[in-house]
């Protein structure tokens, strides 16, 4: 671990500390050991490449001086070098390129200069070219690799982008077709037991076998209708999706009463708010399948306990009430009993805050037969998702006397 970090640590200080030493080596070759002027501004400019990537400009310019007075090359070069990667202007380069070229072809003192030297200052001034156009064509080179190492890896993350919409497409697809096989399996299945039930409600003399019958074909037909609809969604795709929401009617509070007459249970309801409040659609949608789920719990779990639903607007200074009691009585009676208050309180449930949803049941009854249903053990987890997906909560706990209670807030904001 330790010779790791230390690997790290001296491959991220050789690139600052190698140039420096390369330019010591440099000015105490060409200048020796003797502390006179041209060793001092041979040293500045060596040290001054300490700072050559935070300032690539300021770094060159102090190194011209190491070059025209003290005869040096590496650290200039460096320092243009430098330059040439991390700030590669044309008309920058080109200044500092003729800098670089004026500092070595004048002699240190200028009046060494022999104008009439014609052999000797053209060789010097190629040899000036040259040392300045090479280390701006290796920086420009430099940087262009990594220009292009980095467009490489953007053209990975953009094909594995790629790639992972292409698998979620084809996941859509495949859903789409399994929505199809579903709906042809179900739908026959449902068909049949809408037909059986048609057949004994013209056939049978029993009133009470005859309204069973009835029952069970409406709610065949409903399930058909649902089902539909889910479908629909579930191969609507993209804009389309808009569209689906109209292929059925979606449930809403003015249900409750007809779902809770039909649940079989011995239910209370208790229907504080108003349905059809302006912008409250998907928060009615999500309060009705919570009751939904509930009762269909109960009738596998709880066969012939009593049951209250109670839906009650949640004022902005209410606080969070604990669990009520239960109650008894028919759900039809209760539904009958409530139309009086329903429309006295609708002005308070428009100007209410969110919805509250509670499901309480009871202990079930020893002597009752519990239903085999089928159950993927899914419910309240869905119930649950979709009440944080509309920035609510849901509760669901058992309670001191052996029942149950199912408890949902939904704010108003995200209807």
């Amino acid at each position: 671990m330790a010779r790791g970090a230390l690997g790290r640590r001296l491959r991220a200080l050789a690139p600052v500390v190698i140039p420096v030493l390369l330019a010591i080596a440099d000015a105490m070759l060409v200048n020796g050991l003797e502390l006179d002027l041209e060793v001092g501004v041979s040293m500045l400019a060596a040290a001054a490449l300490m700072l050559r990537r935070r300032f690539p400009l300021l770094v060159f310019l102090f190194t011209l001086p190491g070059l025209y007075i003290g005869y040096i090359w590496f650290a200039p070069m460096i320092g243009l070098y430098t330059l040439a990667v991390r700030r590669p202007g044309r008309a920058r380069l080109g200044l500092c390129a003729v800098l670089l070229i004026t500092a070595h072809f004048f002699p240190y003192p200028l009046s060494d200069f022999v104008l009439t030297d014609y052999r000797e200052n053209t060789q010097v001034l190629i040899d000036a070219s040259v040392t300045s156009a090479a280390p701006i064509a290796l920086g420009l080179l430099v940087r262009t690799r990594q220009e292009l190492a980095s467009r490489i890896e953007d053209l990975t993350r953009s094909r594995r982008r790629e790639h992972r919409l292409l698998a979620d497409r084809v996941k859509t697809t495949e859903r789409a077709r399994l929505a199809r096989e579903m709906h042809d399996v179900v739908a026959h299945q449902v068909s049949l037991i809408s037909l059986q039930a048609g057949a004994v409600q013209v056939s049978t003399e029993d009133a009470a076998a005859r309204a069973g019958a009835t029952s069970i074909r409406e709610l065949s037909v409903r399930t058909l209708e649902e089902l539909r609809h889910m479908v629909g969604v579930l191969r609507a795709d993209g804009g389309e999706a808009a569209e689906a929401d109209g292929l059925a009617p979606q449930p809403d509070l003015e249900e409750l009463p007809r779902l809770i007459e039909m649940s079989a249970l011995d239910v209370t309801y208790e229907g504080g708010v108003v349905a059809g409040a302006s912008g409250t659609k998907t928060v009615e949608r999500a309060a009705f399948r919570t009751v939904q789920e509930a009762l269909t719990n109960i009738r596998k779990h709880a066969p012939g306990a009593r049951v209250r639903v109670r839906v009650d607007p949640v004022d902005p200074g209410d606080a969070v009430d604990s669990v009520r009691g239960g109650g008894s009585g028919r759900a039809g009676s209760s539904a009958r009993g409530e139309g009086a208050g329903g429309a006295g309180r609708a002005e308070g449930c428009r100007a209410a805050h969110g919805l509250r949803v509670e499901i309480r049941n009871g202990p079930p009854d020893a002597t009752a037969t519990v239903p085999a249903l089928p159950g993927g053990g899914h419910g309240l987890v869905g119930l649950r998702e979709r009440a944080q997906s509309l920035g609510g909560t849901l509760e669901a706990r058992h309670t001191s006397d052996g029942g149950f209670v199912v408890r949902a807030e939904f704010p108003y904001g995200a209807g």
